[in-house]
């Protein structure tokens, strides 16, 4: 056969190895997927909230760095504070600002109400190297808090259990020492900062820094009882007004 004819035949497709069986029917698969209509995931809560398990773990229960603090099982009325004032600029941290500032108050409502519903059981706390004094002023700063400075007890807050008070108070088990401090930090420079009158600002204010390094350190070490739920109501009055928690 000439070159001139070999040419011919390629050029129509002659000279091609003919398709398989097999390949030919991957092809034409392939092509009926590409034609078929996008698998559709279900509208819940649980499917749009995906995006907020990137930094705050499986279902909300935090991450082992444990910077992002856990959310699941929070109560709903803190939960919900948090994400408007993220949205309205009262706390700042670029990827959640991103993910709220264009949301409704009833859809952050939503939000905060699915994951408040979400109860799974914590991890055990991490081994702690803070020295036995630290541990103690801590446990004291928490329990009793310092009357001489107009500190009030952590417990009076957040709850006799440490497990927060429904609907607005949040825990403070289950948390990781770096994040409780990284907090607690916050409100004493006025980077984090909640409705008016902001109670723990002006806490966080007469708080030194060995103060915040040892309240830390204890509530960090403490392990969360497993059937641990936030109270139903505050043992009694509130030490100080306080914005996040309407009357």
């Amino acid at each position: 056969m000439s070159t001139g004819h070999a040419t011919s035949r390629c050029r129509r497709g002659y000279g091609r190895p003919a398709l398989s069986a097999s390949v030919f029917a991957l092809l034409i698969a392939c092509g009926d997927a590409a034609a078929a209509e996008p698998r559709r995931l279900p509208d819940t809560m649980a499917v749009r909230a995906a995006a907020c398990t990137v930094c705050h773990g499986k279902e909300g229960r935090a991450t082992p760095e444990g910077y992002f603090p856990r959310i699941a099982g929070k109560p709903a009325g803190y939960l919900y504070h948090q994400l408007v004032n993220f949205r309205d600029g009262r706390r700042n941290y670029p990827l959640m600002v991103y993910l709220v500032e264009y949301l409704t108050d009833e859809y952050l409502l939503e939000m905060a109400q699915y994951f408040a519903s979400l109860d799974f059981p914590y991890p055990p706390p991490p081994p702690t190297n803070a020295s036995p004094q630290v541990l103690s002023r801590g446990e004291m700063l928490v329990r009793r808090g310092d009357p001489a400075r107009n500190i009030p007890a952590c417990a009076e807050c957040h709850g006799r259990n440490l497990l927060g008070v429904n609907p607005y108070v949040p825990g403070l088990l289950g948390l990781s020492r770096d994040y409780l401090y990284g907090q607690l930090g916050f409100w004493k420079t006025g980077e984090r900062r909640a409705q008016a009158p902001d109670c723990m600002a002006k806490i966080a204010s007469q708080l030194t820094p060995e103060d915040v390094d040892a309240v830390s350190a204890w509530l960090a070490a403490q392990p969360v009882p497993p059937d641990a739920k936030p109270a139903a109501a505050f043992g009694g009055p509130l030490p100080l007004a306080c914005g996040s928690v309407p009357k």
